[in-house]
């Protein structure tokens, strides 16, 4: 099942079930249908998908929870030991957009990056949850962009303010429900630009997977219904290429992962009408 953030014009958001090209409201919000666990039974209309705007499916999460060097190939391109615990780090709630909606590449930066992303949507909420149940409490499974502004994340230890500019945070289309995805950690992911492809890996190389990230983070903090898990980039990102490959204004920025789909944003320069 794909479940979507969508709107029609003059309406408010509320999520919805893809079906072909149609989709079905459902007339409550995302954050609802993540902490009843479950598609709810009453359904409203449906309308043409093409009439109505997609959204990310979770607009504003409570918590955007993101891993850092957590695939094996991308530690390496960063000169990076692989870690021995995950590293943690967030972005803010407002910086997410949906499918579309530009990546606005900010005037003070002048490496602006890409980094291709599995993502993880938390249903059912707890603290201290074993690996072994860990699945128990995920909705389902989406698409993600770090962008990042590597002159400000390299300027600290902290890499908050490289990853929390603005639009940073494109997440979507949709939710696949993890019925639909027996395996998490055997999908392929990429990123195109320009038709050229930068990032080309498989879920497999995660070096921390789904049930061990769930089990790490909840030991400190409670996770919440529609909590995002951003777990990590393959190698290919643009820092890491000689000579680096900064995001320019006026690109198709592409991610694809296997049995979710593709996530599409264009670039603008900041100031910009987009």
């Amino acid at each position: 099942m794909r479940l979507v953030t969508f709107q029609q014009p003059g309406s408010v958001p509320e999520a919805g079930i893809v079906e072909g090209n149609r989709v079905q409201g459902l007339g409550v919000d995302m954050l609802t249908v993540c902490a009843a666990g479950r598609v709810p039974d009453a359904r409203g209309p449906s309308f043409d998908l093409a009439s109505v705007k997609l959204l990310a499916p979770v607009p504003r999460p409570p918590k955007i929870i993101c891993v850092g060097l957590n695939y094996r190939d991308h530690a390496a391109e960063s000169r990076s030991e692989i870690p021995k615990v995950p590293t943690i780090f967030s972005k803010f709630s407002n910086v997410v957009i949906g499918p579309g909606d530009p990546i606005v590449l900010p005037k003070a930066s002048r490496k602006p990056d890409y980094e291709a992303e599995f993502a993880f949507v938390i249903g059912r909420g707890g603290r201290h949850i074993p690996a072994a149940k860990a699945l128990d409490h995920v909705l389902g499974y989406t698409i993600a962009n770090d962008v990042s502004a590597r002159d400000f994340q390299t300027a600290t230890t902290q890499w908050l303010m490289g990853k929390t500019f603005d639009t940073f945070a494109p997440m979507g289309p949709w939710i696949v429900t993890k019925d639909e995805i027996p395996d998490p950690h055997a999908l392929d992911i990429s990123l195109e630009i320009g038709g050229e492809t930068l990032q080309s890996s498989n879920t497999r190389e995660m070096v921390f997977r789904v049930p061990e990230l769930i089990e790490f983070v909840s030991t400190a903090v409670t996770l919440e219904p529609g909590d995002v898990f951003i777990t990590g980039t393959p190698a290919g990102v643009g820092f890491g290429r000689k000579p680096p490959r900064w995001l320019k204004p006026g690109e198709e920025v592409i991610v694809r992962i296997s049995g979710i789909g593709e996530l599409r944003n264009p670039t603008v320069a900041e100031g910009t009408n987009s």
